[in-house]
Parts: C-alpha cells; structure tokens; sequence
C-alpha cells in the first residue's frame, strides 16, 4: 500500500528521519533525499536526520554534515520515518526516537519486512527504497541536491543498473533524476568505484584468502578483526567486497564473513540467479533481498559458512531436482 507524504506531514512541527545500523549508498540517499525535499518543500517543519557515521564518499551529498549521530535527550517528533530498514532493531541508536514518535512510517523494499511500523509502504519489487520515496515526491519539485541523494541511492542498489531488481520504471526514474542537471558519471565513480587504498588493500586480503566450495558454486571469504586492525579499517572500508566475490566466473552464490567479535561475524551473502538469499539469511534472524542479503551469526567461521551451506545447498539441490 502506498501512502501520501503530502498526507502525513499535515499539521507536523517536527519530523525525523532514520535508517539501518552501518548505512550504505540506498540507506543515505534515500533518507538525505527525504530530507533535503522536506526542508525545501516544507520550511516550517524542523527536521533532522539520524544516521550512523556515513562513508566519507557520501559526503558529496549536500546535508550530510546536518547528519546527527546521536539522539537529545527525552525528544519525541511527530512523525519519525525508517528507511530501507527491515526490521525496528536495524535502527540501532535512533531505535528511541521510533518508539516515542507520535507517528511513524517505514518506506522500504526488503522482502523480509514485516511492516513494523504505523503506516508502511514496503515494495520488494523496487530496486531500492531511494526509488521508492522518488514515487511518493512531486517530481517537479525535487531540486537537483534531493535528486543527486536519490540517484545514489539507486545507483548503488542496482549495481549501477546490473542487478536484476533494476526495472524499467527504475531507468525511468533515474532519467527523471537525471533531467535535474546531476552529474551523474561523477555520483557513480566518486561513491562506488573510487576506492581509497585501505579498501583496496582490504579488498585484496579478502580475494587473496577466498576459496571456492560446494563444487565451485559458491565462494567464501573472511576478514577477521585483526586483519582490519592491521589495516587500520573501518566496517564502511568493507563495502562493495562481496559484490565483487559474487562476479567470479561459474559462482552461484558468494559468502563474505567480517569477523565482529570473537566468535561473532556480520554475513553477507549474493546469488546470481538460482538462490533466495533472503530465505536464507531470515532463517538464521537476518534479512534482506532475494539476491542480496545479511545476517550476523555467532560461533566460529566454520560453524557458520558450513551452516550457511546447508541452507544453500537445499536451494539448489531442489532446483536440479526439478529440472
């Protein structure tokens, strides 16, 4: 179900908008969209943005540095917005600010959400939430910063317009944002294929150290903490090493563990085209897209790439069976 922005922001003072722990490019760009749009469009309404500490590459994006990393005591909006968030306890710090809001909304498109929120507009069919919150503005009234936010955000959910979620009402609206006068050669070499030399070399350990399982159709990889302490890394520093095991020839589904704590790893998974990933990621407590998903699992690497395995070798044992 859809809603209308213009609907929910009647008689507000105060808004807040929100996304999920460690965001990525859809996560900023859709939420510094919103935001940028309801400064422009609707002045009286004081509104902030609450986010993790973002990539620096995002900070291209005109508001970032409005972006608040911690919460004020004892405050209550009148409505608080989560995006490309699946789940309230993906909000992290700000999950608070949720639970006292006069009102809330969640604008998303994981397949795993539930619609925890008072009103919800969640399409699992759309490339990115970025290309849903495009839908609920009037278009003639994006200005170029809200536009630059919202190709992002596509941008970067797509895979640059590869993956499979990408629709043609995705290209039509990325030529609408386009048509805006952004730069958009600059977006998408500045904030997903520019890396810095930290990346690089984390990403080098992390395809030097790969290996290929279930009969070549699948590849891990591992980071563990102490290899980002020698490489002096941050979690954002990781982005992008995942999509990039995924693209190895004759690999149906990539595995990349960056260990957490001891015993405790973030996974993320990609398929190409014959596994859910969201299927099994929900499994084990996590969430996601049918070809893109994540999930933090305890025990150690072995325990947790060989429970993976399982699940994904049930996906894909199954659909040999039929053919």
């Amino acid at each position: 179900m859809s809603i209308i922005l213009e609907n929910i922001l009647e008689g507000k003072t105060c808004a807040a908008i929100s996304g999920h722990v460690r965001p990525d490019g859809d996560c900023v760009g859709s939420c510094m969209g919103l935001y940028l749009y309801i400064k422009e469009q609707y002045p009286n309404i004081h509104t902030d943005v609450y986010l993790e500490e973002i990539p620096e590459a995002y900070r291209m994006i005109e508001g970032t540095d409005e972006v608040k990393t911690q919460i004020p005591q004892g405050e209550v909006y009148d409505v608080v917005f989560c995006l490309d968030c699946g789940d309230k306890n993906r909000l992290g710090f700000s999950g608070p600010l949720f639970e006292t809001a006069k009102e809330t909304v969640c604008i998303d498109h994981h397949i795993s959400n539930e619609a925890f929120a008072g009103q919800n507009y969640i399409v699992p069919d759309a490339s990115s939430t970025s290309e849903l919150v495009f839908t609920l503005l009037d278009k003639e009234k994006i200005s170029r910063p809200a536009a630059e936010a919202l190709y992002m955000g596509i941008v970067h959910d797509t895979g640059v317009f590869q993956y499979s979620c990408t629709s043609p009402k995705t290209m039509e609206i990325a030529a609408e944002l386009m048509r805006k006068g952004i730069n958009a050669s600059e977006i998408i070499d500045k904030t997903y294929y520019e890396k810095t030399y930290v990346q690089n070399q984390i990403l080098g350990r992390a395809l030097l150290e790969s290996m290929l399982i279930m009969d070549k159709r699948c590849i891990v990889s591992v980071i563990r903490k102490r290899s980002m302490e020698f490489f002096q890394a941050q979690p954002s520093d990781l982005e992008g090493i995942v999509s990039q095991l995924r693209q190895t020839k004759g690999v149906e589904v990539a595995i990349f563990l960056h260990e957490i704590e001891p015993q405790q790893y973030k996974v993320s998974l990609r398929s190409k085209s014959k596994v859910d990933v969201s299927v099994i990621a929900k499994h084990f407590g996590g969430g996601g897209h049918v070809r893109a998903a994540g999930v933090t699992m305890k025990g150690s690497s072995h325990d947790v790439i060989n429970n993976i395995t399982a699940r994904i070798a049930l996906q894909l044992d199954h659909g040999e069976n039929r053919m």
